[in-house]
């Protein structure tokens, strides 16, 4: 069991070790970035593996990271630890007036963000991941109205899109044989546009089933890897080389693993 402390022992720690260790009194702002980016991925981790041991250390190590950047901001007169839990209590309250307010009907937090934001990407970082900057941009169109009410319309638009796709692969297919390597030819450029709206048009099926796309797509790598690894295991068990085994055979062995799996 971890010894049982209080918030403000962590920053009481925090506030000693810039004070008294050479290596934290060093760091700064832009020297702890990829800290807190290791950091926030070993946590997705433990949470994609429901391991609560390790979800709590990784607890730790993010909390280790916010106070860290709230002493160093303090230190500069910037802002401290009580800002930061302030602008945090400020925020919960705001998104919350049917709690703490005078409202008295709950109010869908996109909706009342829309009348105070300057346009739709406005605020959203540059460097989030495609999946997830797709699926809060549709979140955000959302809010403001421009929403199917139920799944059968993003149901068409997926269709429709993957048709525009076979579509332009038949008109330009011998030129899209690039074995995985991108082509600089415009048709290929063309192809790319088709298959990136294809892709939004899923990413919004899922906003609207319940299901955010990342989570969707990491269930279907784990589950992928999985079942390739027991397809490697097989084909060795049987003398087979993977790599000049052949679609044919991997395929058949593919089919055991899944059979094996559903059974």
């Amino acid at each position: 069991m971890q010894d049982k402390a209080t918030l403000d022992d962590a920053l009481a720690i925090m506030r000693d070790l810039r004070a008294r260790d050479a290596w934290d009194r060093a760091q700064t702002h832009e020297s702890l970035r990829p800290y807190l980016n290791e950091e926030m991925h070993e946590l997705d981790e433990a949470l994609r593996d429901h391991d609560d041991a390790a979800m709590c250390g990784e607890l730790g190590d993010v909390l280790l990271q916010v106070l860290f950047h709230a002493v160093i901001a303090e230190e500069r007169g910037a802002f401290g630890p009580e800002e930061v839990a302030g602008s945090l209590v400020g925020k919960m309250r705001r998104r919350h007036p049917w709690l703490y307010g005078t409202d008295t009907e709950r109010t869908p937090w996109e909706q009342m963000k829309a009348k105070t934001r300057g346009s739709l990407a406005e605020g959203l970082p540059a460097g989030l991941p495609a999946l997830h900057r797709a699926h809060r941009l549709q979140e955000r169109a959302a809010g403001v109205g421009f929403d199917w009410p139920d799944v059968a319309g993003p149901l068409e638009k997926v269709a429709e899109e993957l048709e525009e796709v076979r579509a332009q692969i038949a008109q330009d297919g011998a030129h899209f044989d690039t074995h995985g390597v991108p082509s600089a030819d415009p048709r290929h450029a063309a192809l790319e546009e088709e298959l990136g709206d294809l892709l939004f048009a899923v990413v919004n099926l899922c906003r609207k089933a319940g299901t955010h796309p990342a989570l969707a797509l990491d269930r279907a790598n784990a589950k992928f890897q999985r079942r390739f690894e027991s397809v490697e295991q097989r084909a060795v068990a049987r003398g087979l080389d993977v790599r000049t085994a052949g679609l044919e055979a991997l395929d058949r062995i593919w089919d055991e693993v899944k059979a094996a799996e559903r059974g």
